[in-house]
């Protein structure tokens, strides 16, 4: 009986220890959880006190009333549709959001700038990953690698010899939408190929040996390949559209690691259905995880879940990142990667 009472004690003691150490450390909200949360709780175990709202029996409401005034700092995922007025009015004490994406599309910005609440964000971390898989999906269009995986699987091979022959990637004219560090990493690459680099930006680089066109349309005129690199905002919501495509050509390839919401969609599908482009390869969509069902069954199109920046690099650097940030704000001191473009 004794040893049982000592043993609850002792369990007691030690909840009550970690609790304690929880309310000593730096709190940080999570909503989401961002896809790098796993790595970076394991990772730094002992650095901050993580509210979780997904494990708490309070509705989100109670929850973020309960830590209304301790809360400064808010950690949350690439795409987060939650994050409204409703959220930050029961958050008077926030100073600080931290999103673990390279874009920030998904955040009313004039409003955080008018709540004086500061933004870190994931910046150039990405970017060498992201234009390994711009690269990755070019060349599965072109090669038809996707498409051959699926016709050994199902066993085509021995009674339909005649595959559709591919395209070759030396040599290309290739267009990149919006020449940022993403951008710079795709020509890079491509440049290996022997590749010829056009693009378009809102201005002219300087220094850039690239050909520069002042819109999408030239550009696509001008190519057989467009690579859609730039950021999502009212100028470049459906900034590819038909025009665009007709002017890339019937053997014309789009790719996407930006943002859907880049390209018009419907219009996309219509060309594609309708042969007037070549191919697609598509890392992002319009209206994710729904995908247009049209898309599953054309064989010219590489499909990917939003998954170019998911390596594990990309998982363990996020997770320094944010933790570099959080312990620079909870210092005082500037943060490490800043989004000042509001």
């Amino acid at each position: 009986m004794k040893e049982r009472d000592d043993r609850i004690f002792r369990l007691v003691v030690s909840k009550m220890a970690v609790e304690r150490q929880g309310e000593e450390l730096p709190q940080v909200l999570v909503l989401g959880p961002p896809w790098v949360f796993s790595t970076l709780e394991s990772q730094f175990p002992n650095k901050f006190h993580f509210l979780k709202p997904w494990d708490s029996e309070l509705s989100l409401h109670q929850f973020l009333i309960s830590y209304a005034q301790s809360t400064q700092a808010l950690l949350i995922p690439a795409v987060i549709h939650t994050l409204n007025s409703a959220i930050l009015d029961c958050l008077p004490s926030l100073k600080l959001i931290i999103t673990t994406s390279a874009g920030v599309d998904h955040l009313n910005l004039p409003e955080l700038r008018g709540r004086g609440i500061a933004i870190a964000y994931a910046g150039n971390l990405y970017s060498e990953d992201v234009a390994d898989m711009a690269v990755g999906l070019l060349i599965d269009v072109l090669r038809n690698v996707t498409a051959g995986d699926r016709f050994v699987r199902q066993r085509l091979w021995p009674t339909k010899p005649d595959f559709p022959l591919g395209l070759k990637l030396s040599g290309k004219q290739i267009g990149i939408v919006g020449l940022g560090k993403i951008g710079f990493e795709v020509a890079k690459r491509l440049e290996g190929f022997g590749c010829r680099i056009s693009y378009n930006s809102k201005t002219k680089k300087p220094l850039v040996p690239y050909s520069y066109y002042s819109n999408v349309h030239e550009l696509a005129s001008n190519c057989e390949v467009l690579i859609i690199c730039c950021g999502l905002t009212e100028e470049t919501h459906h900034i590819i559209n038909r025009e665009v495509m007709l002017a890339l050509g019937k053997n014309g390839v789009i790719i996407n690691i930006a943002r859907g919401a880049v390209i018009n969609e419907k219009e996309m599908i219509q060309c594609l259905v309708e042969r007037e482009i070549g191919g697609a390869g598509l890392d992002v969509f319009e209206i994710e995880p729904e995908i247009p069902k049209q898309l599953f069954t054309l064989h010219n199109v590489v499909l990917s879940r939003h998954a170019a920046i998911t390596t594990h690099e990309s998982f363990v650097g996020m997770s320094k990142l944010v933790v570099e940030n959080l312990e620079a704000f909870f210092s005082n001191k500037p943060l490490v990667s800043p989004y000042m473009g509001y």
